[in-house]
This record gives C-alpha cells, structure tokens and sequence, in this order.
C-alpha cells in the first residue's frame, strides 16, 4: 500500500527535493497534498505532474488564482487557501506523512496539528523546535507522532544515535553538529559591514533558499540547530558541540561514553536525508551520488573559538544563552533572527547588525513560559516587534 505524503512548503528547495525522490518511487507513494505560500506557477507545474488531491495556498488571493489555473488545465486537485486549510492538510485522516518543509514559524501550526494527529512527521521547519520547544515535544508525545529530523545534521546524529531513545542520555557523551562555515569563514572580520545579499547568500556547498543561506553565513543555522538537537535528542546543552568542517562530508558526530565517535558522511545532497526519513527504518534510492573515497579531498576541522571566529560568528554563542533563559526565550530568538534577516535583505540594515538585532531583542523581552499556540504566536508577536525596533533605531 502506497505511503499518502503531504508537503508543507513544497515548492521550496527541501519539497522540490522531496519530489525529486518520490518521483524515483512511484510504487511506494502517493503525494496527496501540495502547499505553497505565494509561487503559482511552480506550484501549478508540480499539480500538473504529480496530481495531488489537494493543493494549499497560504492566502486564498493565491488559492484562487492557481483554482483559476488548474481547472483550465483540467486538472483534478481541489484547491484550498489560509492558514487553517494548511493545519487541516497536515491533520488530514488520509494523511500517512507530512514533510513540513514550510520555512520559519508559519510552519508552527501546521506541525503541531500533525503532531496531534499522530502523523509520521518529517521535520525540515527547524522553528517548529526552536519556536515550539519542550510544549512541541509535549505534543508529538500526546498525539503518538513519529518525528524523524530532515536537517542533513540531525538526519545524521539520528542515524549515529543508539536505537533505543531511553538510553541515549547514559551511552552518548556528546552530540557534535558540524558547520561548514559559510562563505566568509575567512573573511577578515573588520570587512563584514560590507557584505551584499548576494555575497551572503552565495553558499560554498549547500544550495538553499535566501534566508537559510544568510542564517549560514551568520552560523545563526548552527545555533538554531544547537537548540533543535537539544529538543530533539533530549541531552543538555553543554553536551552539545560545534565544530566547523568546511568540506560539508562529516554531517555531524555521536561521542559515546567510551569516547568513541559514529559519524555519517555523505554528499552534500539533501535527498539523503530525505530519502532516509521516508523510508525509516528501511533505506532507499535517493537520487544523490555516491561518495569516492578516492577523489575526496582531505577533510579539516576547526574549533569554533579559532582566532577570528569569534568576531565572525557572534550569533553561535545565543544558542546555549537562550537555552539557558526562561521557556519562550528560543522563540524570540527565532522570531527577532528572523525579523534581522529579512531587514538585512531589503539592505536596511548591515550584516554585521544582523547579531546586534537578536542581541537587543533577547534583552528587550522576557517571556512567560508558553502553554498554548496562541501563547507561542503572541510571543513570536511581541519578539517581532520589538526586534522591528531594533531595526529602526540602526537604520535610522
């Protein structure tokens, strides 16, 4: 019987990818739901070549353009708009597995009610974690989910871990996630008020949407991700470790008790990790290529406190401080990087302001320890705003 999937941000980078690899086994799965927020036309070409039952658009303008589209072409897929048609999608009874891949916290909603539904749950929103914290865990173990990690570094740790969840805090010493660095791993510090959008965004390894590129860049990624493994994985923070490793090959490592180290290597191809969560426990075909051994360059490591990287990549050290806050501080994190982001795009801030903007919010907001979505979304709320004027105040 075929697997039912439905992809929350399918016309992004992780869902083209996961439709690269569904298209290589048609006997095995059945897309059943497409979303998108705000790009008809590729989400229309993905309607026409994979005919789902739905397709979901984040606001109904846009739904009923593609409805317009569609039903032209002759196509069959019911087409829904807003917010709640995405939460109903991921909850959807048909619904086998959701790959919610819808990028930052509008993707928080649509996760918890998959969640709630006991859905396979293959998480590529990392927000969902760091907005949702312990509350989402809480959850994923209420509704009986099946959370699998899609982030090529969690993907690893997950596949280096022991299979059984309860002894991980007494067989692992540490979890070690790797980093490339970015593009300006060398860069003279001094030099980075200079960087455009498009220096930013121009990754070494890893083609990826705007704004994770520049999450990259800062190694705001890597701190998100500290906070997602210390979700996910259940150790404590400083049992968690970066270090970078600029060939991208090493996706990250598991230090056992006896100090021995499992890591999983690969090509820089997100399809791995994809291919490895909707097939788990199994493996399959992902379409990337193999690994040589012998046309490996040498692979090198760094420690994050290498002279320069501080100055670098000032972001790093929010994980373990915000993970250290109050419940709720991770989401104003997220939501002020966010916020810094997006201003850093539209160049009305510098990229090295980028820190100085989550730094501010951070001291700006105290939050109350979240309970309920709705607690969660107006902490995101006020976190935003505050980081807004953050903004103000540099770009003024």
């Amino acid at each position: 019987m075929k697997q039912r999937l439905a992809i929350l941000g399918s016309t992004g980078s992780i869902g083209a990818s996961t439709l690269d690899v569904l298209a290589r086994h048609p006997d095995r799965f059945e897309v059943f739901a497409l979303t998108a927020a705000t790009q008809v036309d590729l989400l229309q070409q993905q309607c026409l070549q994979f005919s789902p039952r739905y397709a979901v658009m984040a606001s109904v303008a846009h739904s009923t353009q593609l409805a317009e589209r569609l039903k032209v072409a002759g196509s069959p897929t019911q087409v829904l708009g807003g917010a709640q048609a995405l939460a109903d999608i991921a909850a959807h009874e048909e619904v086998d597995a959701v790959m919610a891949a819808i990028v930052g916290a509008a993707g928080l909603a649509p996760c918890l009610a998959a969640a709630r539904s006991g859905k396979r749950l293959l998480l590529a929103n990392k927000e969902a974690l760091v907005v949702g914290g312990e509350f989402f865990m809480q959850t994923v173990r209420a509704g009986g989910a099946t959370l699998l990690p899609i982030d090529s570094e969690h993907s690893a740790i997950f596949q280096a871990l022991p299979e059984d969840p309860a002894t991980w805090a007494q067989r692992v010493d540490r979890i070690i996630l790797t980093a490339s660095g970015g593009p300006f791993r060398t860069r003279e510090p001094r030099t980075l008020r200079e960087v455009t959008p498009e220096q930013a965004c121009a990754h070494p390894n890893w083609v990826m949407g705007r704004k994770i590129s520049v999450d990259s860049a800062t190694m705001m990624n890597k701190a998100l991700e500290v906070i997602e493994a210390r979700y996910l994985f259940g150790l404590p923070s400083e049992r968690l470790e970066v270090v970078i490793h600029p060939q991208s090959v090493i996706h990250s490592m598991v230090q056992y008790s006896d100090h021995s180290v499992v890591a999983q290597l690969g090509t820089p191809d997100m399809r791995v990790p994809i291919a490895y969560g909707l097939s788990w426990p199994e493996r399959m075909a992902s379409g990337a290529a193999a690994l040589d051994f012998h046309k490996l360059a040498a692979m090198t490591f760094e420690p994050m406190d290498a002279p320069g990287h501080a100055q670098r990549f000032p972001g790093i050290g929010l994980a373990w401080e915000a993970l250290r806050g109050p419940a709720g501080t991770t989401a104003v994190l997220n939501a002020a990087n966010e916020v810094a982001v997006a201003a850093f795009l539209e160049q009305r801030i510098r990229f090295d302001q980028i820190h100085a903007v989550n730094l501010g919010t951070l001291e700006a907001v105290v939050p109350a320890a979240p309970h309920a979505l709705e607690e969660l979304l107006a902490l995101d709320a006020q976190a935003r705003a505050a980081a807004q004027q953050c903004v103000r105040g540099l770009s003024a």
